[in-house]
């Protein structure tokens, strides 16, 4: 019986010891044929393969995409990604780079700012900057200036700047001195500048503290100018009015 038992043991034994070397093989039988995927990525197709075949992979480039960052014509992508263990045999499957996605850049001149941006934002573009300037004989809020300009193709993702026109506005002019000056003669000088005569006071008599008033009615056109607001050297527009206190 014991001999029985003893030799049950030992048959037992044998068998798990077997069943341990038969997984311990297989593992060794998969894992051994298990091998780094290599980074292809950067590469040209052709030596992306060649790497790939010396590995014992395949390679098969699949798609194109643009790419801003990686050159035309170099591998963009790769599945199974690089560093992953696989059996060798498997298909390396690739993505190769356009490079940047080039566009026409849009002739805008002539248009509006406004029809421009749009213009220009409906192509996948960007507005770097806008300037105004005024121009003579250009209607105000028309596009007379880009760059890049319409003729530059194969530009990568620009931002186009602008130059529109303006409005000139009135013109400005730098106010004399009329102090001395009749009040006649430079009403007449104002009228022919395109300014309008504001308000005429008295000034205060001599010895008093008084301020000036608006006395228009006392005033003639042959009172002396005793001073004027806007004050001689100031920057004033068409259209501006002058202020005199003149002399009773």
């Amino acid at each position: 019986m014991k001999s029985f038992i003893r030799h049950c043991l030992q048959a037992l034994i044998l068998l798990v010891v077997a069943m341990v070397s038969a997984v311990t093989a297989m593992r060794l039988a998969i894992h051994g044929r298990e091998v780094a995927v290599p980074d292809l990525a950067g590469k040209l197709p052709a030596d992306a393969r060649r790497i790939a075949e010396a590995n014992g992979f395949q390679f098969e480039v699949e798609r194109q995409y643009y790419s801003p960052t990686v050159p035309e014509g170099r591998i963009l992508s790769q599945v199974p990604a690089a560093g992953m263990l696989i059996r060798r045999g498997w298909q390396i499957r690739a993505a190769q780079s356009l490079g940047p996605q080039r566009v026409q850049i849009p002739n805008v001149l002539g248009e509006s700012e406004r029809a421009a941006e749009i213009n220009i934002r409906r192509r996948g573009l960007d507005i770097e900057s806008v300037a105004q300037v005024a121009v003579p004989g250009v209607a105000a809020d028309q596009v007379i200036a880009q760059s890049p300009a319409a003729s530059a193709g194969s530009v990568s993702s620009p931002k186009i700047s602008l130059l529109a026109s303006s409005d000139s506005g009135p013109a400005a002019f730098v106010m004399p001195s009329f102090v001395g000056h009749t009040l006649g003669s430079a009403t007449q000088a104002l009228k022919d500048s395109g300014f309008r005569l504001g308000n005429v006071a008295i000034a205060a008599p001599a010895g008093t503290t008084g301020e000036a008033t608006q006395q228009s009615a006392q005033s003639s056109p042959s009172s002396i100018i005793a001073s004027q607001t806007p004050a001689p050297g100031q920057k004033v527009v068409v259209g501006d009015a002058v202020n005199f206190v003149v002399l009773p």
